[in-house]
């Protein structure tokens, strides 16, 4: 799967799981990545995008 979205580059991003007792453990929170066909430059073109970015209009869809 798509490590990033490629129009607003949004990545994974790493933190802290915090139990009720306090205990921190390490996880990563991956964002809603979906391969869409989207016009790049006049030609349609298979790209990664996140929901948020398919949401807002920002990628002009391919049908």
């Amino acid at each position: 799967m798509a490590k990033y979205c490629e129009v607003c580059g949004k990545g994974k991003v790493s933190g802290n799981n915090v139990t009720f007792s306090k205990h921190h453990t390490k996880r990563t929170w991956s964002p809603n990545i979906r391969k869409v066909k989207a016009i790049v430059d006049g030609t349609p073109k298979r790209i990664n995008v996140c929901t948020r970015c398919l949401r807002s209009d920002k990628v002009q869809r391919a049908l």
